[in-house]
């Protein structure tokens, strides 16, 4: 799921900022004072909101009326953005020395978490070359017969076919005809880390990787320890799972396929990227009774439509308190797919003006997974409200985990209990059954941490220079072999760009936050039913309708980026640092479970 944030916003906006406004702060005579920085705040912020709104709004026409005008118009406001940020960036820069109040110089660090390029070319080359990756990365297509267009599979059928097929041959070939489209911008993204880099130092960094680690009010050092740190926490679950899908994958596809020891061939995941392995539910699900939570058929049989379901999960926050959507939300967002017209389907949440204008745009079935994703992206609808009423460089997540966490922690308490409450299943399955639902889960959450892990570890490398162009396929399979014990089904091809295949890296789009929220999630899940008084098992925790828990989430989203991250934390956890405990605690059923069946099939 994707949240379109004001900042990004604001920086897609920035470019029709006042620049002579900004340029005579920075020019004037003599030492900067305090008066002159705080005006110069005020007056960025004050500009930069009312941009950020316009461009929130250009950006919705596009995404829900895609034209090749409405594209072109978005794609220039991008290029335009790049040296203005920038400027604006360096610009604030000569405050930093002074006496100012704690929230002022927060928000001068804010600002200047930013690339700036000031040089024309650079500039040019750097959105060129963005436009170029993110082109070809949505353009791409494997041909079987190249030349014969009929032949051509796009990323969503390759994708199907991993999802699907039993077929090991079949779905190597779509796994290698996928990756192997990236190679045609592999020069392109080598030159763009130049560039990135160019920008990053100009900001006093020593290269984009430490400018990404520097966003977490802490060291980049320690950031990238404290990552490691917490995937050590998690990784024997991991290793306890990943064993007994080796195990479950011998028994289907056989030991020529799948080895006894090492990594596993990565196209045998159902997934394009390993990171998500819930397609091989029915390979690896227990035998016997297990608590089946699919609500397609109710949702269909009782016409739940887009809009109900919409309302079912506004009613969840609701029951803990907090504030009935906006009328405008309904009549504004797009729920279900136009007929008329192309749109991007990706759900997706919007604070369209930074107060009330919220919206999300989805083309929402009646499925089990929409209706969890629908809690999710409404997650970063009460965000947005809860903190409109900061200063707007403070309109945001204090990390930007915290914002993919939120709506995924609400997504926790989506229990067995929680859907007999709404109707939604006949009657609660008793715990026993359990082992099912957490498996589904951690097919989706505990397989994904690692990838999630090593996606910047990698990038962190390239941009650090420790990793040549020549050397990408191999670094990235070093860390893949490493962290997720998967490894690719063929030898890397003269030219390989195995990491470009994935979106984020063509898109150059951080990608710790994702680790992050993972853990995060479970760590608020599991202080928000402290704070509710449960002491059960933690995966049949729901905080549904419990006001007190409620109280307690609105207190620490109104906070916003106003504060260090792991403050906000602390207002729900009284944790100051983040703690993969709570995911173990939640799967320990299954951990358990696990345990015994690898210890029964490897006899």
């Amino acid at each position: 799921m994707f949240y379109q944030t004001k900042i990004a916003a604001a920086v897609a906006a920035i470019a029709m900022f006042n620049m002579p406004m900004l340029a005579e702060a920075a020019n004037k005579k003599g030492p900067p004072t305090v008066a002159e920085a705080e005006k110069f705040l005020k007056d960025a912020e004050a500009r930069l909101e009312k941009l950020g709104n316009t461009a929130q709004r250009a950006a919705w026409v596009y995404e829900t009326h895609i034209t090749d005008d409405t594209e072109t118009i978005a794609a220039q406001a991008n290029e335009q953005a790049i040296g203005a940020m920038g400027e604006i960036a360096l610009q604030a820069r000569r405050y930093n020395k002074l006496p100012l109040s704690a929230e002022n110089k927060r928000k001068l660090k804010l600002l200047q978490l930013s690339l700036s390029l000031s040089n024309d070319k650079d500039r040019e080359d750097y959105a060129k070359l963005s436009a170029q990756m993110n082109g070809a990365y949505g353009k791409g297509k494997y041909c079987k017969t190249p030349g014969d267009e009929s032949t051509c599979l796009n990323l969503g059928q390759l994708e199907a076919i991993l999802a699907k097929s039993r077929n090991p041959a079949e779905m190597k070939e779509a796994w290698l005809g996928w990756h192997q489209t990236a190679s045609s911008y592999k020069d392109s993204y080598a030159q763009y880390v130049d560039v990135s880099n160019k920008g990053a130092r100009e900001m006093g960094f020593a290269d984009t990787g430490a400018l990404w680690r520097s966003q977490y009010d802490m060291p980049p050092e320690a950031f990238a320890a404290e990552t490691e740190r917490l995937w050590q926490q998690v990784k024997p679950l991991y290793d306890s799972l990943h064993q007994y899908v080796r195990l479950k994958l011998q028994q289907t596809y056989g030991k020529d396929e799948v080895p006894d020891n090492g990594p596993i061939p990565a196209h045998l995941f159902g997934n394009m990227w390993s990171q998500g392995w819930e397609n091989l539910y029915p390979i690896v699900k227990p035998q016997g009774p297990a608590a089946n939570l699919d609500i397609a058929e109710t949702l269909k049989q009782k016409n739940i439509d887009a809009k109900a379901m919409t309302k079912m999960s506004e009613g969840f926050y609701t029951s803990l308190g907090m504030e009935a959507l906006p009328a405008s939300f309904y009549e504004r967002s797009q729920l279900t797919k136009p007929r008329d017209r192309e749109v991007v389907c990706h759900a997706s949440a919007w604070d369209v003006d930074g107060d009330k204008d919220v919206r999300i745009k989805m083309c929402i079935n009646q499925t089990t997974e929409d209706f969890l994703v629908i809690h999710h992206e409404l997650g970063h609808i009460y965000y947005d409200l809860a903190y409109r009423k900061q200063s707007p460089l403070f309109k945001g997540g204090a990390n930007d985990g915290f914002h993919e966490a939120i709506g995924d922690t609400v997504a926790l308490s989506v229990t067995p209990e929680y859907l007999h409450k709404l109707g939604l299943i006949k009657e609660v399955p008793d715990a026993s059954q359990d082992v099912g639902v957490l498996m589904d889960r951690a097919l989706q959450k505990v397989a994904f941490l690692p990838f999630a892990y090593l996606v910047d570890q990698w990038r962190w490398k390239v941009y650090a220079g420790q990793v040549k162009p020549a050397d990408y396929d191999k670094a990235w399979w070093e860390l893949r072999e490493k962290y997720q014990g998967v490894k690719r089904p063929a030898p890397s091809a003269a030219n390989g760009f195995d990491a470009g295949a994935k979106y984020h890296v063509a898109s150059d789009t951080p990608y710790a936050r994702y680790f992050l929220a993972t853990i995060l999630q479970f760590q608020l899940h599991r202080a928000l039913c402290r704070e509710a008084g449960y002491s059960g098992p933690l995966n049949r925790c729901s905080i549904y309708e419990n006001k007190a828990a409620g109280k307690k989430f609105q207190a620490m989203l109104e906070m916003g980026t106003s504060r260090p991250w792991n403050e906000a934390l602390k207002a729900v956890s009284g944790e100051e640092k983040l703690d993969a405990t709570a995911m173990l605690d939640y799967f320990a059923p299954l951990k358990t479970w696990l345990d015994a069946q690898n210890k029964a099939m490897a006899k």
